[in-house]
């Protein structure tokens, strides 16, 4: 019986090893990976924003006011726009 046990932690200890260095692989070769690609390819830069319209220009005052009361409505006069933007 004893013989069993041992045989089983040492089975048990082996596939632990083994789980663990193929980890530490997997690890390795990820960072390898992403070395490489920051290398090779870096990340694009992003556009820079332009100058946005005022609010005014973009709509007209009616509607901006309709806008106002919606928003201060729903928002219980807790909520402001800041920009308005046409899609």
């Amino acid at each position: 019986m004893s013989g069993n046990i041992s045989e089983a932690l040492m089975l048990m200890g082996v596939g632990l090893a083994t789980v663990f260095l193929v980890l530490l692989l997997v690890i390795g070769f990820g960072n390898l990976l992403i070395k490489a690609v920051n290398k090779f390819a870096p990340e694009e830069e992003k556009p820079k924003q332009i100058a946005s319209k005022p609010v005014a220009a973009l709509v007209d005052g009616a509607v901006q006011q309709a806008i106002n009361k919606a928003v201060e409505q729903i928002t219980g006069g807790k909520g402001r726009v800041e920009k308005i933007v046409k899609l």
